[in-house]
């Protein structure tokens, strides 16, 4: 098999997310053949650095040795479970560790099987937990230019309207309160004072505060200071309202911090997980939340009262054990200790691109790294012509518009780093004389 075969067969069926199809009469679709570490290898033998974790997920690689061996381990006694009125010893084992890494005072996990499905899992024990006390609090406020998710109820508490605007007439109802325009401590003063006057205005209304902590990722990219989130909790607190830590993108150490919100020193109402879950593996999410929220549907049979949500592979073995293997590795590895050093590098080679008049700003947050670009025409889809440019380097790199990331994998070396930076650092080069 090679590449073009494998290509036309996918094009004649295969309908890809976030993908405009016509782009691919010029664009070659890339066919992977197999992974190992940072490195993804098509039919004919070239290899790229997946300098953005297959969307994020990867923390240890692909084809892992040590999760390879514990999911196959799992195989052999047992694939899945209903999980209403059954249990199995992965998802426990599994839900005792979150808890006990999670921030202070959360204490139930429960599961589903993606990002979106978590965020939509939060909104609604939020709002049913109100409707459960007596008071009827339908909306919920999310910070301009976020994104948690694709489907309706995650969809309609983001603000990034690529994503939202066709689906308009069919989302529950949102406020938008200003995220903090950079990671400045005045920028953090000021937008939790902006959400503070929201409050005093609405705030009987409000059921939860949803963020993704300290970076948002699909709005750009966009890094901010930690004091935000301490003065948005505390006004959580002080009006009643649910504050939901979408730590999808961010936890697991991807902002040199296990989950981003200890870096403010809270503990969230609710706390959504996926991606880097399993590592990367397989399909898995959770919410973690407390144990007031828990008893607030704790009850003798009552429809009306009972939290009656589900998904067919909630808590999946196969997913839990890739979860525990995970997990495995950040206590054997040390992991968040390892990454300082992978964390200076990104540092340093950012330096870089400061001499660069069409490189408006760079960003980073732990292993997260950001280079926003400026002066181009929207219509010339910059961000497609850098992805072009690294591929050719080695480098798979899928820039948010006019932005471009790194999000790679843990075990990537300092010389892989830098090869990535040098591919990025080619391919603005060249844009900034061609464009």
């Amino acid at each position: 098999m090679n590449n073009s075969e494998m290509a036309r067969r996918d094009l004649n069926v295969v309908w890809h997310p976030c993908t405009q199809m016509k782009d691919h009469e010029t664009l070659p679709m890339t066919p992977i053949s197999r992974g190992e570490g940072v490195w993804l290898e098509d039919f004919e033998g070239h290899r790229f650095i997946d300098a953005i974790s297959s969307w994020w997920v990867n923390l240890f690689g692909h084809s892992n040795p040590y999760i390879n061996g514990k999911i196959k381990e799992q195989l052999e006694t047992l694939e899945h479970v209903i999980l209403a009125g059954f249990t199995h010893e992965g998802v426990v084992r599994l839900s005792e560790r979150l808890v006990a890494l999670s921030p202070e005072g959360l204490t139930r996990c429960f599961y589903a099987d993606n990002g979106s499905s978590a965020i939509e899992v939060a909104l609604k024990m939020s709002y049913h937990f109100h409707r459960n006390r007596g008071e009827e609090r339908p909306l919920f406020v999310s910070l301009s230019e976020s994104y948690h998710g694709e489907t309706l109820g995650a969809l309609a508490v983001g603000d990034v309207s690529l994503y939202k605007e066709t689906y308009e007439p069919l989302l529950i109802r949102s406020l938008v309160t200003p995220s903090p325009r950079d990671q400045s401590l005045e920028a953090a003063l000021e937008a939790s004072e902006a959400f503070g006057r929201l409050l005093r205005e609405r705030g009987k209304e409000i059921s939860a505060l949803i963020v993704e902590p300290l970076v948002q990722c699909a709005g750009g990219m966009r890094m901010y200071h930690p004091r935000f989130l301490s003065e948005a909790k505390r006004l959580c607190e002080e009006y009643g309202i649910h504050f939901i830590a979408d730590e999808i993108a961010v936890g697991f150490g991807r902002t040199g911090t296990l989950f981003a919100c200890e870096q403010a020193g809270i503990s969230p109402d609710f706390m959504a997980l996926s991606k880097g879950l399993t590592g990367g593996y397989l399909p898995l999410s959770a919410v973690l939340t407390t144990e007031e929220v828990y008893g607030a549907f704790y009850c003798d049979y009552n429809p009306a009262k009972s939290f009656l949500h589900s998904h067919s592979y909630t808590g999946n073995a196969l997913a839990c054990a890739a979860a525990n293997a995970t997990l495995d590795l950040f206590e054997s590895e040390r992991v968040i200790e390892s990454n300082r050093r992978l964390i200076g590098v990104i540092e340093r080679e950012l330096k870089r691109f400061e001499r660069y008049e069409k490189v408006k700003e760079t960003r980073q947050c732990g292993m997260i790294a950001a280079i926003e670009l400026d002066g181009f025409d929207p219509k010339a889809r910059i961000g497609l012509e850098i992805h072009r440019r690294c591929m050719e380097k080695g480098v798979l790199i899928r820039p948010l518009g006019s932005v471009v990331y790194v999000m790679t994998p843990y075990v990537i070396t300092p010389d892989e780093l830098v090869r990535v930076f040098d591919a990025i650092e080619s391919a603005v080069a060249a844009i900034s004389v061609d464009v």
